[in-house]
């Protein structure tokens, strides 16, 4: 893995690009991740999840209980999208290509990204949105109903492991991760 791409609320996006190997690694991207959400008001973040056929895969694998497990010790809220329902989302096709979605992100966004993490990451962006009830773009309904695979926050235990402080869940930011295979 050589990098993951991050789509803020207001459609910035930037690609982590850790330095070290190994394990060392795994935190530099937590540190990351912790310095781009940290201190924000956050009502979900959504994550490319892994193919079915890859639910054990090395080193993404490592990466997504990382994330996931920092994320649940701040209660933020956070969705899983595979790959295939991404593409689904983003261009009607669940076995399309990235420059294909590039390309469906250039026609809907008006927006040519340096790589495929920040193309992943605009996409997951913009389904977070559509999920909020503030859709980015207007998508087909067929490409829509791609969301309903998505396993939404109510659909898994996002409960702190430590006490949180008070704070409504509205007028947050959507931060987007997507962690590439």
């Amino acid at each position: 893995m050589t990098g993951t791409g991050i789509a803020w609320a207001d459609g910035s996006t930037y690609t982590v690009k850790p330095k070290r190997d190994g394990d060392a690694r795994l935190l530099e991207i937590e540190s990351e991740i912790s310095r781009a959400v940290e201190g924000r008001s956050i009502d979900l973040v959504v994550i490319e999840d892994l193919p079915a056929n890859a639910k054990s895969a090395g080193i993404t694998g490592m990466v997504h209980g990382i994330i996931r497990g920092w994320l649940r010790r701040q209660a933020v809220p956070y969705a899983l999208a595979t790959p295939a329902t991404l593409k689904k989302y983003a261009t009607g096709k669940g076995n399309c290509g990235k420059p294909e979605m590039a390309v469906a992100a250039y026609k809907r966004f008006d927006r040519e990204l340096a790589d495929d993490n920040q193309v992943d990451a605009l996409w997951l962006r913009a389904a977070g949105l559509d999920h909020l009830g503030h859709p980015d773009a207007a998508l087909p309904a067929t490409q829509r109903a791609a969301l309903t695979a998505v396993k939404w926050p109510a659909l898994l235990d996002t409960t702190p492991t430590r006490p949180h402080h008070d704070e409504p869940r509205f007028g947050r930011t959507v931060v987007d991760v997507p962690l590439p295979a």
